[in-house]
């Protein structure tokens, strides 16, 4: 194709979410008749590697992104590993550097990887974090991200521009020089009316160690839970694996991890779903149009803000991690749940940032979403 453009897709390794959001993306470029490339490390490459095994990728240096043991070390620990997260970020820049003059890249798509840029091509960053939420310095972990975003060419927002909308404040900025195009949710799945065939869904991602401190917490308390349920790990493997366990009141059914097309049955074919509440998950379960029940993060301040902002709007509840109790599931029937947000995205439009280096767009907020 004449217009076919070389372009490079790159999430953040940090849980799964980042890469998620990158599947419809990728497949828009594909099917726009771009090559895409896929770079990033750990689980994030991992599992891009199984959904787009004839595309080529790469691997980037690690930013070793760990959870602290308890909340209330979460800023500091990520103070204490600043260090060597931006020793990666400078080598990413290199890394970055050869790979776009070796495989003559078009341009870079960036999922909230800082050093994924090249000054010589068109670079777009995707994020819904306009204000990085930190506690009390907020203000200034939004203003540092905000610096390195106004470097690229656009910033692809995945949220619609006005109210209502789905991140609130982190995803929306009163006054901003930034080139923000708001994409509309990004979700790699399509609802479905199949039969329920699951009572609940348990969906984990994210960081060591909680993820493990979760999946242990989870399997404990829903031994007594009335139905059947699909327990998915999030661990991405070489091999997918599946157990079954029959409990005193219904089974779980074990899974190591699942791809795309398998999970958007299982979430279809399940009647509620308990995950934490990470922004690509929200989009996803609001695609779909499902009851949930969120446990963010210990710690992280995003996933804090958007369960209780979700259970405010009575949506969704919540509850911290160490209160979990079978129990708290129940609080599901006074909450309506999530509903999609009719969009369509412009790709034709969008992509377009690649034939041509925008020095001179307008930096006034848009949103490529119908």
């Amino acid at each position: 194709m004449q217009n076919s453009k070389r372009i490079l897709v790159a999430p953040l390794n940090w849980g799964l979410g980042h890469a998620t959001r990158c599947i419809p993306i990728i497949r828009a470029l594909l099917d726009h008749g771009h090559q895409p490339f896929i770079a990033s490390d750990g689980v994030a490459l991992s599992l891009l590697q199984k959904e787009f095994p004839d595309v080529p990728s790469f691997e980037l240096s690690s930013y070793k992104i760990t959870y602290a043991e308890k909340a209330r070390n979460f800023k500091i620990k990520m103070i204490w590993d600043s260090p060597k997260v931006l020793k990666a970020i400078a080598k990413e820049k290199k890394e970055i550097k050869r790979l776009v003059k070796e495989h003559q890249l078009d341009g870079i798509i960036s999922d909230n990887r800082l050093g994924v840029f090249y000054k010589k091509v068109p670079c777009v960053f995707i994020t819904h974090q306009l204000n990085v939420l930190s506690g009390n310095t907020t203000w200034m972990s939004s203003k540092a991200h905000q610096k390195i975003i106004k470097k690229f060419d656009a910033c692809w927002v995945p949220d619609v521009e006005n109210k209502p909308n789905l991140t609130g404040k982190l995803g929306h900025l009163k006054k901003s020089k930034l080139k923000i195009v708001y994409l509309g949710p990004l979700s790699r799945f399509e609802k479905k009316d199949l039969p329920i065939a699951y009572d609940l869904m348990v969906l984990l991602s994210g960081p060591e160690p909680q993820r493990s401190f979760l999946e242990e917490k989870l399997l404990k308390e829903l031994q007594g839970f009335e139905g059947n349920i699909l327990f998915v790990k999030g661990k991405i493997e070489e091999e997918q694996s599946k157990e079954d366990i029959q409990t005193e009141k219904g089974s779980i059914t074990l899974y190591n991890f699942m791809k795309s097309g398998e999970l958007e049955t299982a979430i279809n074919q399940s009647s509620k779903v308990l995950c934490r509440s990470g922004y690509t998950t929200v989009m996803d379960l609001a695609k779909l149009e499902k009851r949930a029940f969120f446990i963010p993060t210990p710690g992280q301040y995003e996933q804090e803000y958007l369960a209780k902002r979700l259970e405010k709007q009575e949506l969704v509840p919540y509850c911290e991690q160490d209160d979990f109790t079978l129990e708290q599931l129940s609080r599901m029937e006074d909450f309506k749940g999530l509903a999609h947000f009719d969009s369509e995205i412009d790709y034709s439009t969008l992509f377009a940032l690649f034939s041509k280096v925008n020095e001179n767009s307008d930096p006034t907020p848009t949103s490529l979403s119908t």
